[in-house]
């Protein structure tokens, strides 16, 4: 097809590349079977049938398609309330807490509608980390200041972060974000990352992603009481299942949560994907039950995977592992990743490449036992 020009685009769009979530779109990789796929960290478990056909009967018998769905998402967002308050053994939040996204990729659009558009601010992102604050910010116009990592343990290079905080200026740095673990890189924040935290402005945003809160266990959603100026952000994506129907939610002081009310799109969230939120949030015993072997797994994928001496592996305290080539292992590291990343596609595996390693999301036990022998198959073959 031949390539017009749009005058009327913004200028600035055509350097973007757009987000591109899975490695292809060949329909091979789409079959369910052909290859294990261990890249975006989704669980490895779909819903149980008993579920599946509990929503099944309410599409055919509760939802009506002619209808929008509840756009004010009021009994999820109690029920939400119910799990966070008891997921972290408090009493202190109630749906004038919540706001419910399209994923919670809408949630981060939306914080940042409220917060730096119009030329009024900048966000601050430590790479690596998820790359959705980035492209979300540069669509909408608004600067991305990034700061860097420790090459050892991934902690954000303080000193860089609040120079970068005070000297930033038209526009000023009005939101933070980081993700608790993080992401590629599968590291919780440090004691030091947290004080630094809790020291910045009450002018600036903090926005702490909890989108593996499942699997780490550790939350700061106790300190939101006495942070206005804090948001946490949550998802339905990972350990509870639902990727497939987009639900995230965030925790916040009511006046945040109401000033997203005021940018969110109505009826953001189809209703069946409101039916699925609250089915599994009824039956979160049963669905987070797996929780326990997908951190039996990673332990087990981490002992196994260091016993190689060309690879480095850092802690995880997420449903995904990140490994690393060691430089003096190979003449040429970044050439023999790519060729690594290739050889696991080669052989039906597909794992994230990402910032210099390979994350790789924990999957059932068949699906480990397979990481394991592929990465020591194409290991033995590297060019050193």
């Amino acid at each position: 097809m031949t390539k017009i020009m749009l005058p009327f685009i913004r200028s600035d769009l055509a350097q973007f590349t757009a987000y591109k979530p899975h490695p292809s779109s060949d329909t091979a990789e789409s079959v369910p079977g052909q290859f294990d796929r261990l890249d975006t960290n989704e669980s490895p478990y779909d819903l149980p049938p008993e579920l599946k056909e509990k929503l099944a009967w309410t599409y055919q018998q509760v939802i009506e398609t002619n209808r929008y769905p509840d756009g004010g998402h009021e009994t999820l967002k109690d029920a939400i309330a119910q799990y966070v308050n008891e997921s972290a053994a408090i009493s202190l939040y109630t749906a004038a807490n919540i706001s419910v996204g399209n994923g919670s990729d809408e949630l981060i659009r939306s914080l940042l509608i409220a917060t730096c558009l119009g030329g009024e601010g900048s966000i601050l992102v430590a790479n690596p980390t998820f790359s959705m604050y980035g492209i979300l910010a540069q669509t909408l116009g608004i600067p991305v200041v990034a700061v860097g990592r420790n090459e050892a343990n991934f902690e954000i290079d303080l000193k860089a972060a609040q120079a970068a905080i005070e000297q930033t200026q038209n526009p000023p740095i009005r939101v933070v974000f980081v993700v608790h673990p993080n992401s590629p890189t599968a590291n919780s924040l440090t004691a030091a990352e947290l004080a630094w935290l809790r020291s910045l402005s009450e002018h600036i945003l903090v926005v702490i992603d909890e989108a593996y809160f499942e699997f780490s266990q550790t939350t700061l959603i106790g300190e939101l009481a006495q942070r206005p100026n804090w948001v946490i952000l949550r998802t339905f994506s990972k350990a509870f299942r639902l990727a497939a129907l987009r639900v995230g939610y965030c925790v916040a002081h009511p006046e945040a949560i109401a000033i997203l009310e005021k940018v969110r799109l109505p009826y953001n969230l189809p209703s069946f994907s409101i039916a699925a939120a609250l089915v599994a949030l009824q039956n979160r015993t049963l669905l987070l039950e797996s929780i326990s072997q997908t951190l039996s797994e990673r332990a087990k994928l981490i002992e196994i995977l260091s016993q190689q001496p060309e690879l480095q592996i850092t802690p995880s305290a997420a449903n995904f592992i990140y490994l690393r080539l060691k430089p003096n292992s190979f003449n040429s590291p970044d050439a023999a990743l790519k060729t690594f990343h290739q050889k696991l596609r080669t052989l039906g595996i597909i794992v994230r490449h990402i910032s210099g390693g390979l994350r790789i999301t924990v999957g059932t036990i068949e699906e480990n036992a397979r990481t394991v022998n592929r990465v020591q198959a194409v290991l033995a073959n590297l060019e050193f």
